[in-house]
Formats: structure tokens, C-alpha cells, sequence
């Protein structure tokens, strides 16, 4: 007997909202959600329970425009949080539970937030007890306690929902705030169709249906949290809810529920490869793999390699968009090896690129220059006007920031930040290019590649190695003979060597590249 057929997905919509309730209509009694305790919800459970929240968050003051922040794990209560928020159509604002009292401060009173909604304690923190201190400096500012629970009422007190009747329509619904390292973060607005336009890239890279289990290793306070959010209800997937990814506890629930596309970045997808050569000869870390989903910072290309041989699927499925411009290219499943090796895919539906030269001329074929996009995913701009000015360019192209290339079919590879240039003595050194090579060396297990301040040179290459065995790790000498023989120029190879334990990164998996630099920059 043949499999069923998936169940169609849900295109036709435009707020998140509508997509829940057309959802629930069309397969309740798919399992939406699990998490590591096999809570469970159906899509029609999920609706319910969502109404039901959204009375008991009314009866706090929550509606229509009103700013909401919400700082909690990656819990079921999260999950559903975001539906009762958007019943409610309220402004939602996850913030990463690596948030503390600065950043807290700061974004809810620039988002003029009426309610905070936190765990009291997690993972030996005191949320509470910063909220409430942060609550106590903003009048009008509530804070709301929640842990495995969230307030309940009568759906039936509720208003009547606002449909959506276009995306040039929709109103702002989301803000999501990028990582300050200098300077304070920024809050990106979006709308739902704007959420939604980094779904259907990946929906479509991915080919995503109701037969597909993804686990939400990364924090779900992410834009890319929220991608996912449209994702499983657009296509009936399921998603498996990690609090914290602790590869001895994650993985094993991972291979339990069968994920088919576990993710989502290079720590994780090192984590998932270390797992596989833990076993047996012949087992399968996961049996039902399809694809591994990348982003959040680019991919070594070794990796996807490995990934593939010895873990199965096609490997490296990766995308590319940062928290203005979600997911603006996605990797296609049926594309070449070394496309999806090399690329962070091609543009979704409705992306353009324009790649600039850093002398300000449209980049010729497979010429670097800055990466710039158009397209639906396109931000409304920032909560402090003051900065959208520096963000776009004099046509309306968005300026990434970003360094790359395309190539000969169309997929975009990331060569590096404008900001992570190094400049040896007047010429520009890629970090990527190097810290890609470095990735290869057998006695290396993570790589990266800053600019420190050189008197003579203005700045050095300087490699901050994580070794693949502690007791036995690669020198400088070593590291120069091999990036010589790869035929890498001499005035690319690190001249520097630091070793660490491990690399610092962020939830989502990128180096924390200016703590390096402030750590070896002297």
C-alpha cells in the first residue's frame, strides 16, 4: 500500500492568524508540536489552547497594537504565545533569553512595551527579579510570570479578528532586535506577510510537508524561530522543541521523534557529525534524514561533505538573510553537491541581489562586492528611524553588510563582512577564504579568522583555533606548510596562532568575532 499523499499547503493568507485557523481546519489532528518532556499539540489543540490564552493575556490589558516583549525558552508556552499574540494582534517582541538587564532595559523602552512576559528562574538566572527591577524604572510597564503555564480565559470574550487583506496592508506585528556590539541593538519591524516571505523560501528549498520533523535546536525567540513558526503551519511539518541544545540530551530526543531536517547551524550540524562517529559502523545518527538546514552564518563547505557521507540526506541545505532581510536565499534540494557546498543557495521567491564593489560599481560575473536585496522580506524599517538612512541605499536596496559573490547558476557565496576584511599592508584578506581552508586541517575542529593591530602591517591574520585533540594540536609552522601547499597566498596565511577550548558564539551559532578581537587584540 502506497503512502498518503501530504496534505496541500496553505499559501493563501496573510496574517499568521488566518494561516493558524486554516491550518487546524485542514489537519487538527496533526501533532504541530513536541517537546522534551513529549508534550504534545495538534494543529487544532494548538488553536484552541492559543484563543484561550489570548482572553486570559486580554484581561492583562494585551490587544490590538499593543507592545508586548516576551523573553522565555524555547518551551511549548512559547510556542504558543506567539498564536495568542497574534489572535490578539498585538506587537510582539521575543527577545533572546540571553538578554540581560542592559538589553532589556533598553528595547522595552524603546518599544514602549506594556506587558514582560518571563520565566521566574532558568538555568540559574533570575528573570524575575530583572524584570520586575526593569518594570520598576518604565510606569506602565507590567510584568507577567510565566513558566510552564500561561493565563486562560473565555475566548468568547475575545473581539472579532482583523483580516488582512493585502501585504502592502498588513501592519507591523513584529519587532526583532539584532545583537549590539558596539552600539545598542537595533529593532527591525516586520509585518506577517514579511515573516511569511522567509517561509516560503524555505518551505520551497526544502520541499516541506506533513511528513517532516524539524528540531527547533536554536532559540525560538529568533526571527528564524518564527520562519519556522509560518513553515510547520504552512506545510503540517512538526516541530520537536529543544529547550537548550546540550548534544548528549538534544540528540538522543532528536533520534526518538525521527527528525527528518534537523538543524540549523555549524555548531550544531559538528555536534550532529561527532554524534555519528560515536556509533556503531553502519547505524544512522538519524535514519529518516532528508537535509540538514543551515544558516545564521556561513557553512565551511568541508562540512557539508561530511555531513553527507556520514550522516546521510543530501547534507547542507543552507540560507542566507540576516534579522532586516530573512532567509533571502535558500539552497534547493536538487542543486549540485558543490553548489550546496559552496552557496548559501539562490534567491527566494521575489528576492533580487545586487552585488557592489567596494568602489560603488554593480559587480560583473562571480566579482565580489557587498550583497544588497529587494524583496518581501524586506524590514519596515527600524524603531529609531535615525538609523534607517545608513541602512538602505539611494534606489532602496537594503545594504547588508555582507561580502559575496555569485556563481556560474545563480547560488550566492558569502565571502565575508565588509567589517571582517583583514588589510595587510594595504591588501584585503577574506577571513571566510582562510578560516574555510583552516576548516580542512585534520588537527583543527573549528576555525576562526580575525584582523589584530599590527604596527608594521596595520593588521595581521591571526587564527583562533578550537584543536581537534587537545593534547596534540596544530602549530603555526604546521598551519603555514599546509595553507602554503593548498596554494594559498603567502601574505593570507595566519601569522598569528591562539588556541581555545572552544569558540565563542552566539544562540544562533555565529562567532562572537569582536570579543576575539578584544581578547587578542593586545
Amino acid at each position: 500500500m502506497s503512502a498518503p499523499a501530504p496534505s496541500p499547503l496553505i499559501t493563501d493568507f496573510f496574517s499568521l492568524w488566518e494561516l493558524i485557523e486554516r491550518r487546524a481546519a485542514l489537519t487538527p489532528d496533526l501533532v504541530a508540536a513536541v517537546d522534551e518532556d513529549d508534550r504534545t499539540l495538534t494543529f487544532a489543540e494548538y488553536r484552541d489552547r492559543a484563543e484561550r490564552v489570548a482572553a486570559g493575556l486580554a484581561a492583562h490589558g494585551v490587544g490590538r497594537d499593543v507592545n508586548v516583549s516576551w523573553l522565555l525558552p524555547t518551551w511549548m508556552e512559547a510556542f504558543v504565545l506567539v498564536g495568542a499574540l497574534a489572535r490578539l494582534e498585538a506587537v510582539q517582541n521575543p527577545m533572546l533569553p540571553i538578554y540581560r538587564d542592559r538589553e532589556v532595559r533598553f528595547i522595552t523602552k524603546q518599544t514602549g512595551a506594556r506587558l514582560l512576559i518571563c520565566p521566574s528562574e532558568w538555568r540559574g538566572f533570575d528573570y524575575e527579579g530583572m524584570c520586575r527591577a526593569v518594570a520598576a524604572e518604565q510606569p506602565g510597564l507590567e510584568v507577567l510570570v510565566c513558566d510552564t503555564w500561561l493565563p486562560e480565559g473565555d475566548p468568547a470574550t475575545l473581539a472579532p479578528f482583523t483580516p488582512v487583506t493585502s501585504n502592502a496592508s498588513a501592519p507591523v506585528r513584529w519587532i526583532f532586535y539584532t545583537s549590539g556590539t558596539t552600539a545598542e541593538p537595533k529593532g527591525a519591524m516586520h509585518t506577517d506577510p514579511s515573516v511569511r516571505a522567509s517561509a516560503d523560501a524555505m518551505v520551497g528549498g526544502l520541499r516541506l510537508d506533513d511528513r517532516d520533523c524539524f528540531a527547533m535546536a536554536f532559540p525560538f525567540t529568533h526571527i528564524g524561530g518564527q520562519t519556522w513558526t509560518f513553515s510547520t503551519f504552512m506545510s503540517g511539518c512538526r516541530l520537536v522543541l529543544l529547550e537548550a541544545f546540550v548534544p548528549a540530551v538534544s540528540i538522543p530526543i532528536m533520534r526518538r521523534h525521527g527528525v527528518t531536517l534537523p538543524g540549523s547551524s555549524t555548531p550544531f550540524h559538528m555536534a550532529y557529525l561527532d554524534a555519528q562517529r560515536a556509533l556503531p559502523a553502519g547505524e544512522r545518527l538519524f535514519p529518516s534524514v532528508r537535509a540538514f538546514p543551515g544558516g545564521a552564518a556561513p557553512k565551511p563547505p568541508q562540512l557539508h561533505f561530511d555531513l553527507a557521507a556520514e550522516c546521510g540526506g543530501v547534507g547542507i541545505l543552507a540560507g542566507y538573510g540576516l534579522t532586516e532581510f530573512p532567509i533571502a536565499t535558500f539552497a534547493q534540494l536538487d542543486a549540485p553537491a558543490d553548489e550546496l557546498a559552496e552557496t548559501e543557495g539562490v534567491p527566494g521567491p521575489d528576492v533580487t541581489l545586487k552585488i557592489v564593489t567596494l568602489d560603488d560599481r554593480v559587480a560583473g560575473p562571480g566579482e565580489e562586492g557587498e550583497i544588497r536585496t529587494k524583496g518581501r522580506q524586506m524590514f519596515r524599517g527600524y524603531v529609531d528611524a535615525s538609523l534607517d538612512a545608513k541602512a538602505f541605499d539611494d534606489d532602496g536596496w537594503f545594504r547588508t553588510g555582507d561580502l559575496g559573490r555569485l556563481s556560474p547558476l545563480g547560488g550566492l557565496v558569502i565571502t565575508g563582512r565588509l567589517k571582517d576584511v583583514i588589510i595587510r599592508k594595504g591588501e584585503n584578506i577574506s577571513a571566510k577564504e582562510v578560516e574555510d581552508l583552516l576548516f580542512t586541517h585534520p588537527k583543527i575542529a573549528d576555525a576562526a579568522v580575525i584582523g589584530v593591530p599590527d604596527p608594521k602591517l596595520g593588521e595581521r591574520c591571526c587564527a583562533v583555533v578550537a584543536p581537534a585533540d587537545p593534547a596534540d594540536p596544530p602549530t603555526l609552522p604546521e598551519i603555514f606548510e599546509f595553507c602554503k601547499g593548498a596554494g594559498l597566498m603567502i601574505q593570507k596565511i595566519p601569522e598569528q596562532l591562539e588556541l581555545v577550548d572552544a569558540l565563542p558564539r552566539n544562540p544562533a551559532g555565529k562567532v562572537l568575532k569582536h570579543e576575539l578581537r578584544a581578547t587578542y587584540s593586545d
